[in-house]
Parts: structure tokens; C-alpha cells; sequence
């Protein structure tokens, strides 16, 4: 029983992920209308659960413990950490926003860590913050120079032509690919942010101990699942925000995107085990493209831009704010302990 009321918190936050994951896996497959919406949640519910048990170890022991001490993830604490960074989250999906999942469950486990005084802020401040700073930027600068050659040689080289592309069937197949990458990629990252703490809560009480493989593949096969859903549910906001009212994608485009940002995500999971954002290496790889078609004031001023980087400020506050006053609460009546 003592599992029930996290794992339904752990159920809902992967419902708001799979919402928020399926704009950066398919809006530029949807943005350059090579694929259907109703076709996208079951393809990457798919890719997702493949991704997390093929690589996504690693994440999910740092989301377990490399914050927040693995040992301190009571019921209490876990549902505390979950409940926040889900709530941060559906807000963003009001909002038609793709949220960093990530960084919404980091914040959240700082919120509860600080008032029980066992914040490990190690790998946090050397290795998370400069990994969500510069990873975007790279994406922008890989997107923005590799969309720029291509642009030079399109004039040279007819097969590069745009709008040949666009009607080659074969280059479809290949971005449809590349979304499932995506997919893939965010299931070796994101799901962790919900498995890590449940499978930390699942070995403290079983008495297995941290990183036991069965219970990792068990959190995983309970969660992973869940973010097919949430596409399926509230996936389609958040993919016309970045698919449409940001830049209209070419197909070349889609897959450029696609390739870099999933890549840059996966060398984070099997490297380091470092949650990060695909979410903002996405969207900046997307005003990249968007940069050198319609020039940077052009794409800046418009208001989905603004109201991205306003929400990426703000949505991981209130998972650490929502996260902190909820263990100030829980030590007050007893249920947590300093």
C-alpha cells in the first residue's frame, strides 16, 4: 500500500512528460506535414519504453539519488518530489508549452532536499546547470551552420533542392525515422525523471538496496507506458507551438533537428547519466532554421518565443517552490523528519 499513492503521482507526471516530449520527438515531422497527429502517440509511447530500458539506467540512478540521497526517498519524500515537478509541468501543457521535464524534477528534488538538509549539490552545480546552459546553444550552433552549407549547396546540388525533398518519399520515411530517434532518446532520459525516485522509494522499502536491475526495469515498465498516453491526451498543443507557430519546417529541416538534438540527448544519457532538457535544444535548433529563413528579429519578436523562455524560467520555480512549501508542511504534522 505503501506504493499506491506515489506511483499514481509517478503516473500523472509521465503523462505530462509524454505531453511535453511529444512536441520535441514529432513537431518537425507534424511542422513539415509528413505525418499525421493521430498517428504520432502510439509511435512514440513505443520508442519511449524501448529508450528507457535500453539506456536509461544511468539517468535514473543520478534522478535517484545524486540530488537527493537515495536513502531519504520515504513515501513522503517521493510523492513530495513527483507531485511538484508534475504540477509545473501541466501548467506548461496548458499553456501549449514543451517544458524541460528535467529540470522541473531537479528543482523539485532541490525544493525537498533544502529543508531536510541533505541537498548533494555536487553534481547539480558541476555537471547539470552547464550541461542545461550550453547544451542549446550547441544544438543552435550545429543546426545554424549545418542549415547554412545546406543552403549554399542546395543551389549546386538538385537532390538538396527543398522542394524535391519535400516530395521524395524516401526523405519522409527518413524524418519519420528520426522522430522515432527522438522518441528513443527522450525514453534513455525523461523517464527517469519519474522512475528514478519511485525505484529508489520501491529498493528502500524492499530492502534491495540502490541501482537493483529489476527494480529499475520494474519503475520503468510502470511509467514508460504512460507517456503514449499523455501524447495522445495533450500532445497536440504543444506540437503546433513548436511544429507551426515558430517556423513552418522543410523536410531536410525536420531531419537536420531531429539528428542533432536526439544525438546531443543520448550522448548525455549513456555518457554521464545527466537529465537534461530536449525540450530547449529542440526549440533552439528550430529558431536556428528559423533564423535563416526569416532572419532574427523576424523570428525573436514573435510572442510563442517569448512565452517559451518565460515558461522555462518559471515552470522549474514552481516545481522547487511547490516541492519546498510541501516538506516545510510535512515536517510540521510528522510525516517527515529532520
Amino acid at each position: 500500500m505503501v506504493f499506491i499513492v506515489p506511483l499514481l503521482v509517478a503516473v500523472f507526471l509521465a503523462i505530462n512528460m509524454g505531453a511535453s516530449g511529444t512536441a520535441p520527438a514529432f513537431s518537425a515531422a507534424y511542422g513539415a506535414k509528413i505525418i499525421k497527429l493521430d498517428y504520432i502517440p502510439f509511435m512514440f509511447g513505443t520508442f519511449v519504453l524501448l529508450g528507457a530500458i535500453i539506456a536509461g539506467d544511468k539517468v535514473i540512478k543520478t534522478i535517484g539519488g545524486s540530488v537527493l540521497p537515495a536513502e531519504n526517498m520515504n513515501m513522503a519524500v517521493v510523492t513530495i518530489v513527483l507531485l511538484a515537478s508534475a504540477l509545473s509541468i501541466f501548467i506548461a501543457n496548458m499553456l501549449k508549452v514543451p517544458q524541460s521535464t528535467s529540470q522541473s524534477t531537479v528543482f523539485a528534488l532541490v525544493g525537498c532536499a533544502l529543508p531536510l538538509k541533505v541537498l548533494e549539490s555536487s553534481r547539480l552545480i558541476y555537471e547539470m546547470v552547464p550541461t542545461w546552459l550550453i547544451m542549446p546553444f550547441i544544438s543552435f550552433f550545429l543546426t545554424f551552420s549545418l542549415g547554412f552549407l545546406f543552403i549554399k549547396l542546395k543551389k549546386k546540388i538538385w537532390f538538396l533542392e527543398f522542394k524535391k525533398v519535400r516530395k521524395n518519399h524516401l526523405w519522409k520515411y527518413i524524418t519519420i525515422a528520426c522522430s522515432c530517434y527522438v522518441a528513443f532518446s527522450i525514453g534513455s532520459n525523461n523517464v527517469a525523471n519519474s522512475a528514478g525516485p519511485l525505484a529508489s522509494l520501491v529498493g528502500n522499502e524492499m530492502g534491495f538496496g540502490d541501482g537493483n536491475v529489476t527494480i529499475l526495469l520494474l519503475s520503468v515498465m510502470l511509467v514508460a507506458p504512460w507517456f503514449g498516453i499523455g501524447s495522445a491526451l495533450m500532445g497536440r498543443g504543444v506540437s503546433k507551438t513548436i511544429g507551426h507557430e515558430i517556423i513552418h519546417l522543410d523536410v531536410l529541416g525536420a531531419t537536420f533537428i531531429s539528428i542533432i538534438t536526439a544525438t546531443l540527448l543520448l550522448l548525455a544519457s549513456t555518457t554521464r547519466g545527466i537529465p537534461t532538457s530536449l525540450v530547449q535544444m529542440n526549440t533552439f535548433s528550430v529558431i536556428a532554421v528559423g533564423m535563416l529563413k526569416e532572419g532574427p528579429r523576424n523570428i525573436l519578436s514573435r510572442l510563442s518565443v517569448i512565452k517559451l523562455f518565460t515558461v522555462w524560467i518559471v515552470a522549474p520555480i514552481i516545481a522547487m517552490a511547490i516541492s519546498y512549501l510541501l516538506t516545510i508542511l510535512s515536517i510540521n504534522i510528522g510525516l517527515l523528519s529532520i
